[in-house]
């Protein structure tokens, strides 16, 4: 089995702990809130959000997805990092085995952070993954990263 990885970057104003607090710790709370065009739900089937989670997405109607589970494997609020892997889903994969995704929120120079993601596609024996098979992902979760930045951005008191 190859790793492929990825690597993406967000820099905003927002103060770093804020953006993990809402994109991290109250993710399944906001996310479908702010932005239920694409995710009508965000729950957890397994666990409180700590370490061991299961976190299922449903996707809004017309998505190519219908829902995902993701687990946590660890989330560290000191450091402001959560490290997660994508385990199932409505649709199989023909060349992914599983995603290992991490985020960090990294304090910037103007008060903001930059928020880092690393994706680690696990590909199944014999396929080749080509970053315009994940482009359309990943646009998806960079524009949420978006969406969560404006409403911070909008709402100054929010999860301060």
């Amino acid at each position: 089995m190859a790793v492929t990885c990825f690597s993406q970057e967000l820099t905003t104003s927002v103060a770093p702990s804020r953006m993990f607090k809402a994109l991290v710790l109250d993710s399944h709370n906001l996310i479908p809130k702010i932005a239920p065009q694409g995710i009508k739900s965000i729950e957890f089937v397994e666990g409180d959000g700590g370490a061991g989670s299961i976190k299922q997405t449903n996707f809004a109607d017309g998505s190519h997805l219908k829902w995902l589970k993701h687990r946590i494997d660890a989330v560290d609020a000191e450091k402001l990092v959560c490290k997660y892997t994508l385990i199932e889903s409505d649709i199989a994969f023909d060349k992914i085995e599983s995603v290992v995704y991490e985020v960090k929120f990294e304090a910037s120079s103007d008060s903001g952070c930059v928020c880092k993601m690393t994706s680690e596609y696990h590909v199944k024996a014999g396929a080749e993954l080509k970053e315009e098979d994940i482009k359309q992902g990943k646009e998806k979760a960079m524009g949420l990263y978006k969406v969560v930045k404006e409403y911070l951005l909008a709402n100054p008191e929010a999860y301060a």
